[in-house]
């Protein structure tokens, strides 16, 4: 297993785990922004919100997010050139209480639902696909309520999950006992076994995912330890700066540097 610098990431004392990287956002593909906010508002919860970082307190950006605590979903105005599922990123999670009622909603409100609900460990589950493209589960898991999960689709899982723990830290875990996962403290990580061919995320209905990083240049040189790269190196945007690397099967990832 390839080293990674201490630049960034720390040994926690006494233990091997990986201090992780904060996560930070999941960047979707939407035709309008702000219908796609107010839609995952309103079947979802979360704060509707816009981009305050940086030079925000003197530019009015539109209202193009929904806050779930520290995290937030971001939409790109613009086509998808395909939903999320065939991609490395097959869909994201949210945990309620009253999933079989969301659903409905969801569905009388240009959803489409995948499938049956199903029972698991107690929890019930419904997937959906949203009116843009992206797949999304709804869990009643109540460890964890409002935006609970990102799933992967990859042909190794272990192998996709060791990558971001590379990158990323974190500790690997089982899930509810079945299925490995990385928490990230407000969100979990998880993959799959993908069905055939992964196209990559770019342009489909979920773009990117996104971390967040105290110094850039110092995660840079975590890549390098990796021998990973950017695919796009670190660049001022809206007086923070931003960057982007690819992570396994296509996926798309930013890395953000907040001030």
């Amino acid at each position: 297993m390839k080293k990674l610098t201490l630049l960034i990431f720390s040994i926690l004392l006494g233990s091997n785990i990986i201090a992780a990287v904060p996560y930070d956002h999941i960047h979707l593909t939407a035709t309008e922004s702000q219908a796609a906010v107010n839609w995952y508002v309103k079947h979802f919860g979360g704060s509707a919100g816009r981009f305050n970082r940086g030079d925000a307190d003197r530019v009015q950006y539109p209202i193009d997010r929904v806050f779930y605590g520290e995290l937030a979903v971001i939409f790109f105005e613009r086509e998808p050139t395909g939903g999320s599922v065939g991609t490395g990123v097959d869909h994201i999670g949210f945990s309620m209480s009253n999933v079989e009622e969301i659903t409905a909603a969801a569905v009388a409100d240009g959803a489409i639902q995948i499938g049956d609900f199903v029972e698991f460990s107690g929890m019930t589950i419904s997937f959906l696909e949203d009116p843009w493209g992206t797949k999304i589960e709804l869990i009643d898991d109540p460890d964890t309520r409002g935006l609970h999960h990102i799933h992967l689709s990859t042909p190794n899982p272990d192998a996709t999950l060791d990558w971001y723990q590379q990158i990323f830290g974190g500790e690997i875990e089982q899930w509810k006992g079945v299925l490995a996962a990385i928490n990230y403290g407000d969100v979990w990580l998880m993959a799959a076994s993908a069905n055939g061919e992964i196209a990559p995320t770019q342009g489909r209905a979920m773009d990117h995912l996104g971390w967040a990083s105290s110094n850039l240049d110092e995660f840079g040189e975590v890549l390098e330890a990796n021998d990973e790269e950017f695919t796009m190196e670190p660049t001022p945007f809206r007086g923070i700066r931003i960057s982007f690397i690819e992570g396994p099967d296509g996926v798309r990832i930013e890395v953000v540097e907040p001030n």
